[in-house]
């Protein structure tokens, strides 16, 4: 019975008809002549709460509450996720759904209405953008339903939901997808002409019109006394590692997201298209020290296990040690790679105390450093400058912008390619860098 009458409650409308009631009464004090009218009108508004409160009450389970949530969550992306509601009362009623969103939202103001009829489910849909990876704990959904308005009566789904916030394999998806349906080039994925030809030997065959004349094999041509060609195909199972930096430069937000994020996001989808391509993809994460290694593969649960590594990937403070990367790197890694490292130098001088560990790591694997541009500073920079702090506040972003491409053509000068990307293309110019560096065939 306790619990009976705590699950009922008194809407607004129910304290302001009580005030009206209560101010009638004081001018029936003044007239003799509406005293009836007045107690009537408290009889009636009585009887419409008793009412009220029989109707919602008649049923024990009068509302079957359903939440149709995914198994996780995707970081960066907006997700789908639906509450679905059923009314068993025989009239149409009104509903207000208030769910407890994980803390990490600091939103304590979800609610939506609709109204219900019997027994025609009604769907409440709604999206979260989730911005850091782990586990989010969903509370209980509370509805509270009123027939005329006074009372209200409440149902609690009392499950509690956790869902675990992976790096967005929704990206994941359209990208594929896309590249099923042939239409890559509208996320931006550039067209590359091959440059040249690849070496792997495939096959011996007969010529046929339109072979390539300087791939004739004049020794078996002479056994067989036909002209025989050599056939070739693309180079497969190279491996394409992503190393990605967990220090503290790679804590810098843009959009809601770190820049360990963006890198995270790349390194998934990235790491599948190589796996479609034919290549092993691996993972290699570092700070101080050395965090995981999945060695480069493209077996069947490859993508599986780097899924489950990336999510567990957390920014650290202190400054990464590319020594320590170097030497793991010799020891564990020996054969020839394309390494992709995202990492964040923000000055000329960062970069230089880590340059000679990656010329000794350039001279085993083709190193790809992935640097960020600030896009704060590009907006400031191309806002109008009006007070005399707003045109030094330019000058030093200029000169920051300045010192990125600076940092970009000095690894380059030392054989070491830098890809210089806006956080929000790092998906797509990381794809385009490893098509273009698989076309023009230097791995």
């Amino acid at each position: 019975m306790k619990s009976f009458f705590r699950n009922l409650y008194l809407t607004r409308r129910f304290f302001i008809g009580l005030l009206l009631i209560a101010f009638c009464f004081v001018l029936a004090f003044f007239s003799d002549m509406l005293c009836p009218v007045v107690q009537w009108l408290f009889l009636t508004f009585g009887f419409i709460c008793l009412l009220g409160r029989g109707i919602l009450c008649g049923k024990k389970n009068a509302l079957v509450i359903t939440r149709h949530y995914p198994e996780k969550l995707a970081n960066g992306d907006e997700n789908d996720l639906r509450i679905s509601l059923t009314s068993h009362y025989p009239h149409k009623i009104f509903a207000r759904v208030l769910e407890e969103l994980p803390d990490l939202f600091q939103k304590r103001d979800f609610i939506c209405k609709t109204t219900l009829y019997t027994a025609r489910p009604r769907h409440i849909d709604y999206r979260i953008r989730p911005l850091q990876r782990g586990e989010y704990h969903f509370g209980n959904c509370n509805v509270l339903v009123r027939y005329i308005g006074f009372i209200e009566r409440r149902f609690v789904l009392r499950e509690p939901v956790m869902l675990p916030c992976y790096p967005s394999f929704i990206q994941l998806r359209k990208y594929l997808l896309m590249a099923t349906t042939h239409r890559l080039n509208e996320l931006g994925i550039k067209r590359i002409r091959k440059i040249g030809a690849t070496l792997e030997f495939e096959r011996v065959k007969e010529y046929a019109q339109g072979d390539d004349y300087r791939f004739i094999n004049w020794k078996a041509t002479g056994k067989v006394k036909k002209l025989m060609v050599n056939q070739y195909e693309d180079e497969k199972s190279q491996p394409i590692y992503s190393f990605i930096d967990t220090g503290r430069s790679m804590r810098m937000p843009f959009n809601g997201l770190t820049l360990l994020d963006y890198a995270v996001n790349a390194t998934l989808v990235l790491s599948n298209v190589s796996i479609l391509k034919q290549d092993k993809a691996g993972l290699l994460v570092f700070s101080k020290k050395i965090d995981n290694h999945i060695v480069a593969d493209r077996k069947n649960h490859q993508m599986r296990l780097i899924s489950e590594a990336l999510y567990r990937v957390r920014t650290q403070f202190p400054e990464s040690e590319f020594g320590s990367l170097y030497a793991y790197a010799r020891r564990n890694i020996s054969q020839r790679a394309l390494v992709f490292l995202y990492t964040n130098f923000e000055t000329i001088d960062a970069m230089r105390r880590q340059l000679p560990y990656l010329r000794l790591m350039s001279k085993s694997h083709l190193i790809v450093v992935v640097l960020f541009k600030n896009t704060e500073l590009k907006q400031m920079v191309q806002k109008k400058a009006i007070k005399i702090r707003e045109i030094y506040n330019q000058v030093i972003a200029e000169k920051f912008m300045y010192e990125k491409r600076l940092i970009a053509q000095e690894l380059s000068a030392h054989g070491i390619q830098a890809m210089l990307t806006e956080p929000q293309q790092l998906t797509v110019d990381s794809i385009n860098k490893y098509l273009e560096i698989k076309a023009r065939g230097l791995i």
